[in-house]
């Protein structure tokens, strides 16, 4: 056995993790984390919330410690993972669901308010998650996720940057997004390939309601291409730059470089 200290900005599960059945998994894009530094960064920006939904718990790194102070229910699609879970996490409420198909706003009303989601977020199904926590937007206060850089990156972009994409424009306008930290391959075991970024994520009282989402969508279609030929896919030319016309906009903008409230004019 070796005698190597465990680096100090790590911690191990309580569980046992030497068995097989408790190895990543590359089907479910598992990489669990173990860095206390990003556990207790997390952990301290969902202290004022009573009800939590984390979604893919993984061995318990998060799990043991929020549901020793919340009520928290975990959404867990590896069922050779719960015998860790049990040990690392006694008090919480484990399913073995996919948070995908989950009836996730189901099992938010069940949990005390005020109501918060987590989630270590497996980089393949980060899209459809985002998706699914922007529709239950309204059942909470805060999600704090974790997530590849890159999408992190994208869903923070500024009006005028290469990066802003549908994601940004639909995200920002639904949520107050500032960043928790950022989070290298080291802290988690396995460590993946790219690095990741922690975002909070508090519900804002505006929406993009479904015809913005719609021109929004569309306007994106190809981003180096100008608004107007991009609009072409909803609309006639004459209709799509009379409608850029119409809402103040050059005719040979471009998606990126587009407002909020710019888009909303657009939809209208």
């Amino acid at each position: 056995m070796s005698s190597k200290k465990r680096p100090e900005n790590q911690s191990k599960p309580k569980a046992v993790k030497s068995s097989a059945a408790q190895r990543p998994k590359k089907r479910y894009g598992q990489h669990f984390l173990v860095s206390k530094r990003v556990i207790r960064d997390i952990v301290e920006r969902l202290e004022p919330f009573q009800g939590l939904l984390e979604i893919g718990p993984g061995l318990g790194a998060l799990t043991g410690p929020l549901s020793d102070k919340h009520q928290l229910t975990a959404l867990e699609i590896d069922p050779s993972v719960m015998g860790a879970l049990s040990l690392a996490a006694p008090k919480a409420r484990v399913l073995v669901q996919d948070a995908l198909t989950a009836d996730i706003s189901g099992l938010l009303e069940e949990l005390p308010a005020p109501v918060g989601i987590v989630s270590n977020m497996p980089y393949n199904i980060t899209g459809p998650l985002l998706d699914r926590i922007l529709n239950c937007r309204l059942q909470i206060e805060i999600a704090v996720l974790m997530m590849q850089k890159e999408v992190a990156a994208k869903i923070m972009a500024e009006v005028g940057s290469r990066a802003r994409g549908a994601l940004s424009v639909v995200m920002q306008a639904s949520f107050q997004i500032s960043k928790v930290c950022d989070v290298p391959p080291g802290s988690f075991r396995p460590p993946p390939k790219v690095d990741s970024t922690v975002l909070q994520l508090v519900p804002s009282t505006s929406f993009a309601d479904d015809s913005v989402v719609r021109i929004v969508k569309a306007g994106f279609r190809n981003p180096r291409k100008s608004l107007v030929n991009n609009l072409t896919a909803l609309y006639s030319r004459e209709e799509a730059s009379d409608r850029v016309a119409r809402a103040g906009l050059s005719p040979t903008v471009r998606p990126h470089q587009v407002s909020w409230s710019e888009w909303q004019a657009l939809a209208r």
